[in-house]
C-alpha cells in the first residue's frame, strides 16, 4: 500500500532522542527553549513558544486575544474540526465563512459580511500548506478593530508575499503531527511579534506557573513559584523538541522534494480536462503538504469511487478536507446554514499521495493509475 503520507525521519531524530533520554531532562527544558529559538528564527518571528500541540496553541491564542464567552471569530468551516473547536473552548462562536475556490482559503468578501458587533478575531487558516492572503486580512482586521490569528497547522515552510508563514501576525500556530512537513510525534509552536503575548503563552502552557522548572533548576539561590492564574498542561517534552530541531535543519530539502512530486504532478494531469489543482498565487511558496485535486462537473465518475478503484490498486487516498458545519457534533447549531462552495470544494477534492521520500516508482504509478482511472471517466461533448 502506498501511504497518503508518511513523516520523514533518521538516525539523527533517533539520536538526538536517545541523548536527551539520557540527560535525564526529558519534560519542558533547554532542548525545549532551544527549538523555540530555532523556530523563531526560521520563521522570522520575534518568539516562538512551544506546546503540546497546535490545538492547544489555538485555544492559548484565543485566551491571550481576549476571545471569551458570546464573542465571534469568523473562521473557515472547511478546516479541520481543531480549528472551530478553539475557539468554543473559550466560550466563543465560530462564524463559518466561504472559502475562495481557488485555494481553499477564506473568502475576504464572505467574511467581511459575516462581520457584526459581537465579532472578536478572525482566524485565517492556510489550508494544506497554501498561503492565505495575509495582507488583506490584516486591513480588514483593522479596519474593524479585530485581532487576526493564524491556523498554520500545515503550512510551515510556505512563504508569503516572500516572507515565511510565521512572520507576519502576533499569532500564528503550527503543527507537529506525523502528517505535516516536519513532525515531532505530536507537538505545536505558536510565533508571535508581541512581547506580552510570549510572556502569557509561556505562563498559561504551564499551569500559569510564574517560574518555569529550568529557571528553578538552575537557580543558585532558593525560589519558590506562585500560580498566578488558571493555566494548563500544554507543554512540549524535550525528547519532542530534541526531534523537532533535527527535523528543522531537514526541513527546507523536505520541502524541495516535495515540491519535486508536486511539480510530476502537475505536469502529469495537466491536459486531463475534468480537474483542476492548486497552484501558487505570485509571491508566495507552496510547502505542498497535501496534494489536493478538484474534479469538476465533466467528471463522470464520483470522488468515492475514484478512492475505491485507488484503494483497490494498493494506493491510499482521502476525501477533501471536511466542513465542520456538516460534522455530527457542529449539525444542532448550523441548522440552514449553507455554504455551497465550502460543500462542493470538499465533496469534489480527493487527496493523493506525497510525501519524502516517495520512490519514482510510486510515484510513478500513482501518476498512470490516476490518470487511467480518470480518461475513462470524462463527460464527452
Amino acid at each position: 500500500m502506498i501511504p497518503i503520507a508518511k513523516p520523514y525521519m533518521t538516525a539523527d531524530e533517533a539520536s538526538a532522542a536517545h541523548d536527551t533520554i539520557l540527560t535525564g531532562w526529558i519534560t519542558q527544558g533547554p532542548k525545549t527553549a532551544e527549538f523555540e529559538q530555532l523556530f523563531a528564527e526560521y520563521t522570522g518571528a520575534r518568539y516562538a513558544v512551544a506546546v503540546s500541540n497546535c490545538t492547544t496553541g489555538l485555544h492559548l491564542s484565543m485566551l491571550v486575544a481576549g476571545v471569551g464567552p458570546g464573542d465571534e471569530v469568523i473562521c473557515p468551516s472547511m478546516s479541520y474540526i481543531a480549528t472551530s473547536n478553539s475557539i468554543k473552548y473559550v466560550g466563543g462562536v465560530p462564524v463559518f465563512a466561504e472559502i475562495n475556490p481557488f485555494n481553499y482559503n477564506l473568502d475576504l468578501t464572505d467574511t467581511e459580511k459575516k462581520i457584526t458587533p459581537k465579532t472578536k478575531a478572525i482566524l485565517l487558516v492556510h489550508q494544506i500548506g497554501i498561503p492565505a492572503d495575509i495582507e488583506a486580512f490584516q486591513e480588514l482586521a483593522s479596519k474593524y478593530n479585530l485581532i487576526l490569528i493564524e491556523d498554520a497547522a500545515c503550512a510551515i515552510g510556505s512563504s508569503y508575499q516572500g516572507a515565511k508563514i510565521g512572520s507576519h501576525s502576533d499569532l500564528v500556530c503550527f503543527s507537529f503531527h506525523p502528517r505535516k512537513v516536519i513532525s515531532t510525534g505530536d507537538g505545536g509552536m505558536i510565533t508571535t511579534n508581541n512581547p506580552a503575548y510570549c510572556e502569557r503563552l509561556k505562563l498559561l502552557r504551564q499551569h500559569g506557573m510564574s517560574v518555569n522548572d529550568r529557571i528553578r533548576h538552575e537557580s543558585k539561590s532558593l525560589i519558590f513559584e506562585d500560580h498566578v492564574e488558571v493555566g494548563y498542561n500544554y507543554r512540549m517534552t524535550d525528547i519532542q523538541a530534541a526531534v523537532g530541531i533535527e527535523q528543522l535543519k531537514k526541513l527546507d530539502w523536505i520541502v524541495e522534494e516535495r515540491r519535486k512530486i508536486a511539480h510530476q504532478y502537475i505536469e502529469a494531469f495537466k491536459d486531463i480536462p475534468c480537474i483542476r489543482m492548486m497552484s501558487e498565487s505570485e509571491g508566495d511558496f507552496l510547502n505542498y503538504q497535501s496534494f489536493s485535486i478538484y474534479l469538476n462537473s465533466q467528471c463522470a465518475i464520483s470522488r468515492n469511487e475514484i478512492m475505491a478503484q485507488m484503494l483497490e490498486a494498493g494506493i491510499a487516498t482521502r476525501r477533501g478536507v471536511m466542513t465542520v458545519h456538516r460534522e455530527i457534533a457542529y449539525k444542532h447549531e448550523c441548522v440552514g446554514l449553507e455554504l455551497p462552495i465550502s460543500e462542493d470544494a470538499s465533496d469534489r477534492s480527493i487527496i493523493i499521495p506525497l510525501y519524502v521520500p516517495m520512490e519514482q516508482k510510486d510515484i510513478d504509478y500513482v501518476i498512470n493509475t490516476f490518470t487511467a482511472i480518470l480518461s475513462s471517466a470524462v463527460v464527452s461533448n
